[in-house]
């Protein structure tokens, strides 16, 4: 699928994100998703020893919480924004069935691509 600017805009979200709130080790990847009507959520991971929270599915809970029920695209990022990252497979499977047509976009920094998120299953 084609990266769009609306695509780039997202990462570029997700690393500001990262970049003001991932400063510990609580909170190490930023997530952010866009509806199809442009309205953009972000959330960071949650990390403690009795037991982690991925930041894609605070994210979930940021749209539901406005009453959003569809996203269309998703990007998560980590290394304070300078690394792009696949959502982990648990994660993946949560996205797949709420959103079976959501975009997630993956890759490089330099060679981004947006993919279907039935690709990422295995």
């Amino acid at each position: 699928m084609e990266l769009r600017d609306t695509d780039r805009a997202l990462v570029q979200a997700a690393t500001a994100v990262a970049k003001l709130r991932c400063r510990s080790q609580r909170h190490t990847v930023a997530s952010a998703a866009r509806t199809a009507d442009g309205r953009v959520f972000s959330g960071v991971n949650i990390r403690h020893d009795s037991g982690d929270t991925c930041a894609e599915l605070v994210v979930i809970g940021a749209a539901a919480t406005q009453g959003v029920t569809e996203l269309e695209t998703i990007v998560t990022v980590t290394d304070r924004g300078r690394e792009v990252v696949a959502p982990c497979d648990s994660c993946g499977r949560v996205l797949a069935a709420y959103f079976p047509s959501l975009r997630v976009i993956v890759g490089e920094a330099e060679d981004l691509r947006v993919v279907p998120i039935e690709d990422l299953r295995g």
